[in-house]
C-alpha cells in the first residue's frame, strides 16, 4: 500500500479545507516546495498536488506545481481544474499521474482522446451519500459510485481515487463500507482519501487492499506521521 502526502494549494499557499468548503480554509505554510521536500524526506511514496483555485474556478497554481514537481525525485500526482485538452496534456507531461474528476462525467469525448494514457490517469469518484459529485464538489451527478467506476472500466481505465467528501478534512475516520465495495471490483487500483486520521483507519484500509492512501490534514495536524504509517 502506497503512502501519498497531499499538498493542496490556494493562492500559492499550502492549505486544507473541510468538506471542500473554501470558507474553512486553514493555511499551513507559505512555501509548498519546502513542504514537498519535507514529505519526500519523511518517506512519502508519492506526493499529490491539488490546485484548489483551479478546481473552484478561482485561478491557477499549475505553474507553481510544475516547478516543484520538476525538483522532486518521488512520483507525483496533479489534480484540480484539469478540464480542457491543453491543460490535461500539460499536466500529463509534468507528472507521474494526473487526476480527473469533472471531465470524465461532462466530456467523455475529450476523455476518450486520452485512453492511450490510461495508466497515468486516475479517475476521481468523489462522493456524497454514495452519489458522485464534480466541479469542485459543487454539482451532484446523481451517479452511484459503483456505476461510475464500472462505466470507466469499460473505457479501459483502472485507477480510481475515492474520496468521501463528507469526511474530507474532518479527521473523523473513513467510511470502510464504501471503500470495501469498490475494492471488491476486479483489476482496479483504489486510491483512498477523506477522513483518514488514525493508524486504525490505515490498518483497516490495508485489510481491504486499497492500492494507496492519501494523507492530508492528519499529517499537517500531527495526528499521523509517515514513519509510523509505514510500519503498518
Amino acid at each position: 500500500m502506497k503512502i501519498i502526502a497531499a499538498i493542496d494549494l490556494m493562492g500559492g499557499k499550502v492549505v486544507r479545507l473541510s468538506k471542500g468548503d473554501p470558507k474553512t480554509k486553514k493555511i499551513y505554510n507559505d512555501d509548498p516546495y519546502k513542504v514537498a521536500q519535507m514529505w519526500e524526506k519523511n518517506g512519502a511514496d508519492m506526493i499529490q498536488f491539488v490546485d484548489l483555485d483551479a478546481a473552484l474556478g478561482l485561478g491557477s497554481n499549475l505553474l507553481t506545481i510544475k516547478h516543484i514537481v520538476n525538483k522532486l525525485s518521488v512520483p507525483t500526482l496533479i489534480a484540480g481544474g484539469l478540464r480542457n485538452e491543453q491543460l490535461i496534456h500539460d499536466a500529463l507531461r509534468s507528472s507521474t499521474y494526473i487526476i480527473l474528476g469533472t471531465v470524465p462525467f461532462t466530456n467523455q469525448k475529450l476523455l476518450r482522446k486520452f485512453v492511450h494514457d490510461k495508466n497515468k490517469i486516475i479517475i476521481s469518484v468523489d462522493q456524497i451519500s454514495n452519489n458522485i459529485v464534480i466541479d469542485g464538489w459543487k454539482k451532484n451527478t446523481n451517479i452511484k459510485i459503483i456505476d461510475g467506476v464500472k462505466n470507466f472500466i469499460e473505457f479501459g481505465f483502472s485507477n480510481f481515487l475515492l474520496t468521501n467528501v463528507d469526511k474530507d478534512g474532518t479527521l473523523q475516520g473513513v467510511d470502510l463500507n464504501i471503500f470495501s465495495d469498490i475494492c471488491k471490483i476486479n483489476s482496479i487500483k483504489v486510491f483512498a482519501a477523506g477522513g483518514i486520521s488514525s493508524l486504525n483507519d490505515i490498518a483497516n484500509l490495508k485489510k481491504i487492499q486499497v492500492h494507496a492512501i492519501i494523507l492530508g490534514k492528519s499529517l499537517y495536524e500531527g495526528l499521523l506521521d509517515i514513519a509510523s504509517v509505514k510500519k503498518i
